[in-house]
């Protein structure tokens, strides 16, 4: 039997309102064990793409595919967070709403441990620091040991010792099998470690695959993931 994607999409444009599209003719897949990067400028569409994935755009023509019973997990770019739980009470229940089990409990232990955030566990994620709060997001992201995982920017905030322990945290999910789809400017870590390559300009792929091919399809001179990238996107997405 065929290895299907864990997430194929076809998405022939969307936005917010029909007939006023941000995003048109993006088309991908993520398989299992595969991590693909999205890189593009400031603009250039990369989390409008990531929020019809999610099915957060109230209009999208085209078709978000999923293999049958995958999960799957995401990291937002600002970290996200309940004003009235504390940090631990977040693993609790995200554990409750998805029937997980005790061992995935344990797995979060583990995880805060490696963030060093054991001892602000019953503490307000409010409270923390950009970097803090970005960790306890990762952790709570990756103690549901997702088939598919969704990352915007997850470097922001980091410190080099998290960034290091991330890396590696990847790179046990590869080996699990999890396809995952990372949005990042960090160029010089996304071209070491991604498989593939999404480039996205103007609301549009304008070029996917590995490494080579993608420097090869955007004429790159310098070998590098760098010269891709248009300069000539806006400030938002």
């Amino acid at each position: 039997m065929r290895n299907l994607p864990l997430l194929k999409a076809n998405i022939s444009q969307a936005g917010y309102k029909p007939n006023e599209s941000i995003i048109s003719n993006i088309h991908f897949s993520i398989n299992k064990g595969e991590l693909a990067g999205m890189i593009g400028a400031n603009g250039a569409g990369k989390s409008t793409t990531i929020k019809a994935v999610l099915g957060e755009l109230p209009f999208v023509e085209g078709e978000i595919e999923k293999k049958e019973g995958t999960s799957y997990s995401y990291i937002p770019e600002r970290p996200i967070y309940y004003d009235e739980l504390t940090l631990w009470e977040h693993f609790e229940f995200v554990c409750a709403v998805e029937q997980l089990r005790e061992e995935n409990l344990a797995y979060a232990k583990e995880l805060l441990k490696a963030f060093r955030l054991t001892d602000k566990i019953h503490e307000f994620p409010g409270t923390f620091s950009k970097g803090m709060q970005q960790k306890g997001m990762i952790a709570l992201a990756m103690f549901t040991k997702p088939d598919l995982l969704i990352i915007d920017e997850p470097f922001m905030g980091l410190d080099p010792s998290s960034t290091r322990l991330l890396l590696d945290m990847l790179d046990q999910e590869r080996a699990r099998g999890t396809g995952i789809l990372m949005c990042t400017h960090i160029l010089d870590t996304a071209q070491r470690i991604c498989d593939s390559f999404l480039i996205v300009e103007k609301g549009t792929i304008k070029s996917s695959g590995t490494l080579d091919e993608v420097l090869h399809q955007c004429g790159s001179e310098d070998g590098s993931l760098y010269s891709c990238i248009s300069l000539e996107d806006g400030d938002d997405e």
